[in-house]
């Protein structure tokens, strides 16, 4: 098993050494906007404690994780007036993951309208005013 790497931008960001855009916290998951979203209100969940993938989470990790995805994921529908959600999460350089701590990906959907392709920088304005939506929702 490969060990966690504590230099990871999630790690730095659950340190406050990198700034995001926050949308939820509690006890052991974190809730922040991707800075290259596929869609609008592309938001990705944490464990707070290190965890590289799924491969190596604890029951606990992933219970708690998965709760807040399901948290966000509502309020990220009624945001957006999405018609769906899509959940990525991906493990390994093979399988696509390219941040090595625990995090799945949710996209809200809306009928025939696809992703935007991957690795494109976001229009930070735009992102600040998605985070606020999904979080006016949650509060």
């Amino acid at each position: 098993m490969k060990t966690y790497d504590d230099e990871n931008i999630f790690a730095k960001i659950l340190r406050n050494e990198i700034p995001c855009f926050k949308i939820y916290e509690d006890n052991t998951t974190f809730c922040f906007m991707d800075i290259m979203p596929r869609s609008d209100g592309h938001c990705l969940v944490i464990p707070k404690s290190p965890c590289r993938n799924i491969l190596d989470a604890s029951d606990a990790q992933l219970a708690a994780v998965m709760a807040t995805v399901k948290k966000v994921a509502n309020a990220a529908t009624v945001a957006f007036n999405a018609d769906g959600i899509t959940v990525q999460q991906f493990n390994e350089t093979a399988g696509g993951q390219e941040v090595f701590h625990l995090h799945f990906h949710i996209h809200p959907r809306h009928k025939g309208i696809p992703m935007r392709a991957a690795g494109c920088m976001g229009d930070m304005d735009k992102i600040k005013q998605h985070a606020e939506q999904i979080a006016a929702v949650l509060n």
